[in-house]
């Protein structure tokens, strides 16, 4: 079992930044990569991040690509979400995710079923 349990959330201007961080506790050594989902109102969950611990290797979705860093801590115990020029289509909650099989990560990075667990969730709401 991974727990896993995001922070930095909150209200932000149009224009800001925010930075997300998931911390992960127990069975942390089998996982491969991470990544950082996101759910708007009334819309279905998205991809927004992923990053392997391993090499580092990161895939974006297109509409944070330029805005958005992904990065890992030393351990295998911290990702983070560094959110720059922040619109209010951003606005949504923001789930980390714990992948373990490299193969199907390899294939499938920003699939959600690629992903065995998740976070609860930090809301971000961005002001126009």
């Amino acid at each position: 079992q991974v727990q896993l349990v995001e922070s930095g959330g909150g209200l932000v201007q149009a224009g800001g930044s925010l930075r997300l961080s998931c911390a992960a506790s127990g069975r942390t050594f089998s996982s491969y990569a991470m990544g950082w989902f996101r759910r708007a109102p009334g819309k279905e969950r998205e991809f927004v991040a992923t990053i392997s611990w391993r090499y580092g290797n990161t895939y974006y979705a297109d509409s944070v690509k330029g805005r958005f860093t992904i990065s890992r801590g030393n351990a295998k115990n911290t990702v983070y979400l560094q959110m720059n020029s922040l619109k209010p289509e951003d606005t949504a909650v923001y789930y980390c995710a714990d992948n373990k099989a490299e193969g199907l990560w390899a294939l499938y990075p920003r699939s959600a079923s690629t992903y065995d667990y998740w976070g609860q969730g930090t809301q971000v709401t961005v002001s126009s």
